[in-house]
C-alpha cells in the first residue's frame, strides 16, 4: 500500500473519532444544586405598653384685674385640657390695648414758616435804664490806645490812665500808663509807669533780656514785677528821699520766668552757676536804658530784685 493511501485512511479513522464524540455529547449543561434553605431563628415578640389614662389638667388661674384699671377679666377655658387640643384664643378686646383717637381738628398746627413771638425787651429794662438817664458810653480812645499799644510804640502793649494826684509832695504821676507786655513778655502784673520808662523796659527786654536767656526752656516768656508806682521814700526808710517809684519812674523786677514754667529769680539765681552768669548780664545790659540800676551787689535791700529808674539829672548810669 502506498502513503498516499495510509495517510488517507488515517483521516477518515480521525473523522469517524470526532463524529461519534459529537454525537455522545448532552444536550444541556449540568445545573449547580440548590443551597439549602436558611431558617431565622426566632425572636420573641415586644412587648407594647399599654396607652397611660389620661388626666385632665388644671387651667391656670389669673390673678384678678386692680380696681380702677382697664383691664379686662378674661375667663378660663371650661372642661379639661385634651392632648393635642390647642387653648382657645384669648378674647380680642383683652388683647387690644384701648386707642385713644385724637382728631386733628383739636392740635394746633403753627405755621411753618412763623416764627416765635418776641421775647419782652429783657423785661422793659432798656427803656427803664434810658428813662433814668443812664448812657453807654465808648471807652475812648486815650485809654485803649491805638490797636492796643501805648508810648508810640506798638511793642508796648498796655492802656493809658488818667493822671495820679500827688498824696505827699514829690509824688504823683502826670502821664501814665498801664503796661501789660514788652517785646513780647508778659508782665506778672500791670506796671504803672510813664512812656519813657516804658520804652525804657522795652529796649531792656529786646537787647538784655531775650539775648541772656536764649532758648534756655523756650525762650523768656514773662517778667515778674516786684513792684512799680508807689508814693514812698526810697527802701521804705521814714525821713529818706521820696522813691523814683512814687513818680512813677521806676519798676522792680525780681525773676525771669522761661515759657517751660522755671523761673529765674533773683535771689536764689544770682550767685548760682548756672543762672548766675545770665542775670549778671541782663543787670550791665540794663545799665543805658535806664539811669539807675541796682542789684543783689548794692546793698541788703535788694538782694531779690532789679531795681530799674529814669531817674532825671543824672548825667551817666549809676548802676551796682
Amino acid at each position: 500500500m502506498s502513503s498516499a493511501a495510509r495517510n488517507l485512511l488515517a483521516a477518515l479513522l480521525m473523522l469517524g473519532q470526532i463524529g461519534g464524540a459529537w454525537a455522545e455529547a448532552p444536550t444541556a449543561a449540568p445545573r449547580p444544586l440548590p443551597r439549602p434553605v436558611q431558617v431565622a431563628p426566632a425572636v420573641a415578640p415586644v412587648p407594647v405598653p399599654l396607652p397611660l389614662p389620661v388626666v385632665a389638667e388644671a387651667a391656670p388661674r389669673r390673678p384678678k384685674p386692680r380696681p380702677g384699671t382697664t383691664a379686662l377679666a378674661v375667663a378660663a377655658p371650661v372642661g379639661p385640657a385634651l392632648p393635642g387640643v390647642r387653648p382657645r384664643p384669648r378674647p380680642v378686646a383683652a388683647l387690644r390695648a384701648p386707642v385713644v383717637q385724637v382728631s386733628s381738628a383739636t392740635i394746633a398746627f403753627a405755621p411753618a414758616t412763623a416764627r416765635p413771638e418776641p421775647r419782652p425787651e429783657n423785661l422793659q429794662r432798656r427803656s427803664t435804664v434810658a428813662a433814668a438817664g443812664f448812657r453807654t458810653q465808648p471807652v475812648p480812645e486815650a485809654l485803649t490806645g491805638r490797636k492796643g499799644s501805648v508810648c508810640g510804640n506798638p511793642a508796648i502793649r498796655g492802656t493809658t490812665i488818667p493822671p495820679i494826684k500827688a498824696q505827699v509832695q514829690g509824688c504823683g504821676l502826670k502821664d501814665g500808663v498801664l503796661v501789660t507786655s514788652v517785646s513780647g513778655l508778659r508782665l506778672s502784673t500791670p506796671a504803672t509807669i510813664d512812656c519813657n520808662t516804658a520804652r525804657a523796659l522795652n529796649a531792656w527786654v529786646e537787647r538784655g533780656v531775650k539775648p541772656a536767656v536764649g532758648r534756655l526752656g523756650g525762650g523768656a516768656a514773662q517778667l515778674q514785677v516786684a513792684a512799680h508806682y508807689s508814693c514812698r521814700p526810697r527802701n521804705n526808710q521814714r525821713g529818706a528821699k521820696i522813691s523814683e517809684h512814687g513818680r512813677g519812674k521806676a519798676i522792680d523786677i525780681s525773676a525771669v520766668t522761661l515759657a517751660n514754667g522755671v523761673s529765674i529769680t533773683v535771689l536764689k539765681g544770682w550767685n548760682d552757676r548756672q543762672h548766675g552768669k545770665m542775670l549778671k548780664a541782663m543787670h550791665k545790659a540794663a545799665c543805658g536804658p535806664f539811669g539807675t540800676v541796682l542789684g543783689p551787689n548794692s546793698d541788703a535791700y535788694h538782694r531779690d530784685h532789679l531795681h530799674l529808674d529814669t531817674a532825671a539829672g543824672r548825667r551817666t548810669a549809676y548802676c551796682r
